[in-house]
């Protein structure tokens, strides 16, 4: 199964964040489980990273592969923000994961289940 990291596991792993590190952890020892991100959580990342940083960051994120965006995904993007934006204030990237989560099967591991409130998406809250 595919895990998806959310950004915000990332960013607090870099942080030294024990949660953060306990479920990165957890997902590397796990069998059966490809560790992902998204197009856009690793572009939150990479871009706004201090150079004192990019070492430790670009080590982490070449344990994960990361998710292309196309069409599908973006369409399907669109339609969860419509919906959920105006009553949770799930933003952009969030509706990209979670679209790109949903047509591979994937489950979202993120410090935040707020960011995604859709019923039929697969979440686990650290």
């Amino acid at each position: 199964m595919r895990a998806y990291i959310d950004s915000d596991v990332l960013i607090w792993h870099l942080r030294g964040e024990r949660k953060a590190a306990k479920l990165l952890g957890a997902l590397r020892g796990e069998s059966g489980h490809e560790l992902w991100t998204g197009a856009l959580q690793r572009a939150e990342i990479v871009f706004f990273m201090r150079p004192e940083e990019e070492q430790a960051t670009m080590l982490l994120l070449g344990e994960l592969r990361t998710a292309p965006v196309d069409q599908s995904v973006v369409d399907l993007g669109a339609v969860l923000y419509r919906r959920w934006h105006p009553s949770h204030g799930v933003d952009v990237h969030d509706c990209i994961l979670a679209a790109t989560a949903m047509q591979t099967g994937g489950c979202i591991f993120t410090l935040n289940r707020k960011h995604y409130p859709m019923p039929e998406l697969d979440v686990t809250k650290a």
